[in-house]
């Protein structure tokens, strides 16, 4: 099973990312220390639910980019392997 977040986590986790959609990586630590210096007033807990919650976010992104790119790549050569010569 995976983790279980409440709302305001995935709220304040995604209003972060859309302001500011450039800082954000898939570092945790990284993200520990912006989340703290843009948040004001959270419990350190809650502070770093909400980083691991946008460096899972950010990471699912950049895998999705990542087979969407190889999808629409094929290998060279792959259209002259899969025909077979007739005269052979």
């Amino acid at each position: 099973m995976g983790n279980v977040r409440t709302e305001q986590i995935k709220r304040t986790a995604k209003e972060l990312i859309k302001r500011f959609p450039d800082k954000f990586s898939n570092d945790f630590e990284n993200n520990k220390h912006l989340v703290n210096s843009l948040v004001q007033g959270g419990t350190p807990k809650v502070l770093n639910q909400i980083a691991g919650y946008i460096t899972r976010f950010v990471a699912a992104e950049q895998r999705q980019l990542q087979e969407e790119t190889s999808e629409g790549v094929e290998p060279e050569g792959a259209e002259s392997t899969e025909e077979a010569p007739e005269g052979a």
